[in-house]
């Protein structure tokens, strides 16, 4: 089924008095969601008995926990010993996404650099191939790797590339993130048709069990000519993308995602709204 929730944790968890990340499993039920992405940007920086503690505490209130790999991964970096440093962020992240009982693992693909387009995409694809080896060497192949579409000009992470990366393997789905395709492209994330059109071009190049239950990020977020600036939240109103029509994209498809929200501050909130959102359509 369809799951909405937050990316980490929003300004009312700590308004309330929380402090730990095991008191988001409640927080985030009560809230009425039924998700959760930990974040390990900055990288991993817990224990495993603490990665238990929290998978405990996510599993008691039936809130499925996903992970989002640190943000420095750049498997495009000429550097092979940079490289190395990569496989080892996204394997990490899935020993501990798995010890919290988790199975999804959401990465940043690769920035360009220097090189051309061509050059980075291709090394980044050789690089995955390689990463996917690793994954089936450490066991890690119930784990969904989810390489995720980049907000600025600069960084590796179209949908097109994006697809054709999910093609090396099963391993990987495709982590979309509407408000970084939004931000790169202008504004272009406008009506129905404009989400469709791109859902129907991952149905048509991975196949519809593939993408059905896809992982997506959405916020809405401030963009210039190089893409994106910053996460906004949704009582934003000059800058997009809205979620309805999504939403509407989604049911019209029957695509079952799993949805985090990535706003500034408010990202249960807005998760929520998203949530009501989608059970109003009659479709």
């Amino acid at each position: 089924m369809i799951k909405f929730g937050p990316s980490g944790n929003c300004e009312k968890f700590y308004a309330a008095g929380n402090k730990h990340s095991e008191q988001a499993a409640k927080f985030v039920k009560d809230f009425g969601l039924d998700c959760f992405e930990y974040s390990f940007g900055k990288g991993v920086m817990l224990s495993e008995g603490k990665a238990v503690s929290i998978g405990d505490a996510f599993k008691e209130q039936g809130i499925e926990i996903s992970a989002h790999a640190p943000y420095f991964i750049n498997f495009a970096n000429p550097s092979d010993e940079a490289a190395q440093k990569s496989y080892g962020y996204v394997l990490q992240s899935a020993k501990f996404i798995k010890l919290m009982g988790g199975n999804r693992v959401v990465f940043h693909p690769a920035a360009q650099g220097k090189a051309t387009r061509e050059e980075a995409v291709n090394r980044t694809s050789d690089r995955l191939k390689i990463l996917r080896d690793y994954i089936y060497l450490n066991g890690y192949e119930d784990i969904m790797f989810c390489p995720e579409t980049m907000g600025k000009l600069a960084q590796i992470g179209t949908l097109e590339e994006v697809v054709e990366f999910c093609k090396i393997d099963k391993c990987y789905i495709p982590a979309i993130d509407f408000g970084h395709i939004n931000a790169r492209e202008q504004g272009s994330l406008k009506t129905v048709s404009d989400y469709k059109s791109r859902l129907e071009y991952m149905i048509s190049e991975l196949g519809f069990d593939r993408v059905k239950n896809f992982h997506v990020h959405f916020s809405k977020i401030m963009y210039g000519g190089k893409g994106e600036i910053k996460h906004l939240t949704f009582e934003d109103t000059e800058y997009g993308p809205e979620f309805e029509p999504l939403a509407v994209a989604l049911k019209e498809l029957k695509l079952e995602p799993y949805i985090v929200s990535e706003s500034a501050g408010t990202q249960a909130d807005d998760a929520l709204s998203m949530k009501r959102i989608y059970n109003s359509l009659d479709i």
